[in-house]
């Protein structure tokens, strides 16, 4: 089995026993990705030069005999939208096509202090806008386990360089699901982490109150090494982050035994919508859990109903704030244009920097924040978003843990979607109900459809309930057997 192959845990069982070198496990991933990056088309940058350097920075500190982190010589992508100081971060945009961060994003500082070997930045949607990674600047992302299909989005990159053996993390952000549904449609393990958990410091905005960032592996298990490699209280830079009584420590606490937790199925997420083949494979997931011993049963949350609209109506209208900075001043892209005065320069600079789905969102965002608008559209969404909160903790009080599918449908074919933006919305409609509540939630694959496409689910947890979460996946996972699916290609 070639390294590439292996999972973060056993890499870094081998790399900790010295069987192999950081260095020797750098270029196998580095040659992995040039025999298929030209087919999936995952990142926008490789750093081939520093990733192979840091590599042998980690092999000198080891034969040193310098006490590493489990993760110490470990690659990971990390998503185009966290700043990496000296290295391009784009967001996959024209408006940011030549920024150089002056800066580390907190989660990179945390990634060093690992020793971790960074092997470049992952495509996404333009300024992580959009569910299918074909909204890039720079160009689709492919999915490995049907190249005519899309590996989901925004994160779309980050899923798809893990599902492809390209590397075994990554980093993402999710506002709506953008580590979630990529995770379901490439067969990889992500989580969103509690809002809070993980600092946003360098993580370029979308929607403040919403965004989060999270990481993608091939297991549960990858996937709690990473998470404790970011988690963590940033009082200098991140006033939302809280300090969590689990920081450092989840992987360590793993236990599949979970006889006798309570798993809710709410009926509103097995509605119209959702394909036969995605309810039958989550359902068989929930039978599963019957058999390791769990008490599972029908719960219901009504008012999730809303919360598609209640997302957009926020996300966009935060988008319309946040991206107001990039004005063609500053830095990145300015029209080549000539333009009268001011004004036209920042209009001309946003017209012909943003894509299309961008400005939509902008434009949105721009007119429920409006006068006359406000009270209608967004003062009605901040008090929505309270109830489904409110929901989301009654049931909690019924249940330990959550269990739906991520999206509708398994992954579609490339432009099927494009032409219609509110069909793609749509299929954000069992995501975004998590990012709007602040509530963790685990994504993993539980099966495949007709096509052989994988099929994920989702396990919802209380704040904070990011261990419990971990344990049920893992219990499913060692029931299944269904990790480290790597495509073939």
């Amino acid at each position: 089995m070639a390294l590439y192959e292996k999972t973060a845990a056993e890499l870094s069982e081998l790399l900790g026993k010295k069987e192999i070198s950081a260095l020797e496990l750098a270029q196998d991933v580095l040659a992995r990705t040039s025999a298929v990056e030209d087919k999936v088309q995952g990142y926008v940058t490789v750093t081939q030069e520093t990733a192979l350097e840091t590599a042998k920075v980690v092999d000198e500190k080891r034969a040193a005999g310098e006490a590493l982190s489990p993760m110490a010589g470990i690659p990971i992508a990390v998503k185009d939208n966290i700043c990496t100081k000296g290295t391009l971060t784009t967001c996959a945009s024209k408006m940011l096509y030549n920024f150089k961060p002056p800066y580390n994003a907190t989660v990179v500082e945390k990634l060093a202090a690992n020793n971790v070997v960074i092997t470049g930045k992952a495509n996404m949607d333009e300024f992580a806008m959009g569910s299918s990674c074909e909204n890039s600047a720079a160009h689709p992302t492919y999915n490995p386990h049907g190249l005519n299909r899309v590996p989901g989005g925004s994160s779309g990159g980050s899923a798809a360089v893990v599902a492809a053996g390209e590397v075994p993390l990554s980093l993402g952000s999710d506002t709506g699901g953008s580590i979630r549904q990529p995770a379901s449609f490439c067969g990889v393990v992500g989580l969103k982490p509690t809002y809070g958990a993980v600092s946003r410091y360098g993580l370029i905005a979308f929607a403040s109150s919403l965004d989060q960032i999270g990481p993608f592996g091939r297991s549960v298990e990858d996937t709690a090494m990473l998470f404790d490699a970011i988690t963590g209280h940033d009082p200098m830079h991140d006033s939302t982050s809280v300090k969590t009584a689990f920081e450092g420590s989840v992987r360590k606490n793993l236990n599949p035994d979970i006889k006798g937790i309570k798993i809710g199925l709410p009926k509103e997420y097995f509605g119209a919508g959702v394909t036969e083949e995605v309810r039958r494979n989550v359902m068989a997931a929930a039978e599963t859990y019957r058999n390791l011993g769990a008490e599972v049963f029908e719960i219901s949350l009504p008012l999730v109903e809303y919360a598609l609209p209640v997302y957009y109506i926020l996300s966009s209208a935060e988008a319309s704030s946040n991206l107001a900075r990039f004005d063609g001043v500053k830095y990145g892209y300015r029209t080549p244009n000539a333009a009268d005065d001011l004004i036209e320069l920042y209009v001309k600079s946003r017209s012909e920097g943003f894509g299309a789905e961008v400005q939509r969102r902008i434009m949105l965002g721009t007119y429920v924040l409006s006068s006359g608008y406000y009270d209608a559209y967004y003062k009605k969404a901040r008090a929505a978003q309270r109830k489904i909160r409110e929901e989301f903790a009654a049931a909690f009080e019924k249940c330990d843990v959550i269990l739906t599918p991520v999206a509708p449908t398994t992954a579609y074919e490339i432009g099927s979607k494009t032409t219609n933006p509110l069909e793609m919305y749509a299929g954000d409609v069992c995501t975004v109900s998590v990012n709007i509540a602040g509530l963790p939630a685990l994504v993993q694959p539980c099966g495949f459809d007709g096509n052989k496409m994988p099929v994920g689910m989702q396990l919802i947890g209380p704040r904070f309930g990011e261990q419990q979460l971990m344990n049920t996946g893992l219990a499913f996972e060692q029931a299944s057997g269904l990790k480290n699916l790597i495509a073939a290609l």
